[in-house]
């Protein structure tokens, strides 16, 4: 079974933490991986686009001239593509971005990607992530305590307004729930920082 420290703030231990093998030590599925990355990153597209084709530009009702006699090629109407103004050829149109994946395959990429953090020993388990203030400086004191630099996604159990605070004008730093857990912030991230009641949850919906 997977064993992980658990250290207060200040980097000092309390005890250890045994982590579920088939949560947080999986054989790593790159494939399901990546599917749902480009499944998640899918949902984020509106898919609104959309350009006039030339029967939807306004104007262009009568021939621009006669067909002979002009000495200029034949045009049938100003709104045709290669005019200015003229409608788009095969402009994007509103359409759904959303792809379909199953559930076991959507609770195997988050499991991967956990594992991923274990194996690549970037997790950090804490007792608890509630903070005496939410001053900014502080808690990057604490993150340099901790040795984690890059981007860290922290997950965090419950209320925490201090830790909100704290990181909101951090761009290199994430603040989600357990229930939000997602594949895209894990893998974008270069570290996860959670606390112990958050593994607890975690563990008890994808057991």
């Amino acid at each position: 079974m997977a064993k992980v420290d658990v250290v207060k703030l200040n980097g000092e231990k309390v005890s250890d933490i045994n982590l579920n093998d088939e949560i947080w030590n999986v054989e790593v599925n790159e494939v399901v991986l990546t599917d749902a990355i480009k499944l998640q990153m899918a949902s984020l597209r509106q898919g609104t686009h959309k350009t006039k084709g030339r029967s939807e530009v306004s104007g262009g009702g009568r021939k621009p001239w006669r067909q002979k006699g002009t000495g200029r090629a034949r045009q049938g109407t100003i709104r045709a593509p290669h005019w200015v103004g003229g409608g788009i050829v095969f402009g994007p149109t509103p359409r759904d971005y959303s792809i379909k994946m199953n559930k076991k395959e959507r609770r195997l990429a988050i499991k991967s990607a956990l594992s991923l953090k274990y194996q690549e020993k970037n997790l950090c388990v804490v007792d608890s992530l509630e903070l005496s203030s939410p001053k900014t400086k502080e808690f990057a004191n604490t993150l340099d305590t901790l040795k984690l630099t890059g981007k860290t996604l922290i997950v965090t159990d419950g209320e925490n307004g201090n830790i909100v605070l704290a990181t909101r004008n951090r761009r290199n730093i994430n603040v989600i729930e357990p229930t939000s857990i997602n594949v895209l912030d894990l893998v974008g991230s270069d570290n996860l920082l959670i606390d112990k009641a958050s593994v607890e949850k975690i563990e008890e919906v994808l057991k």
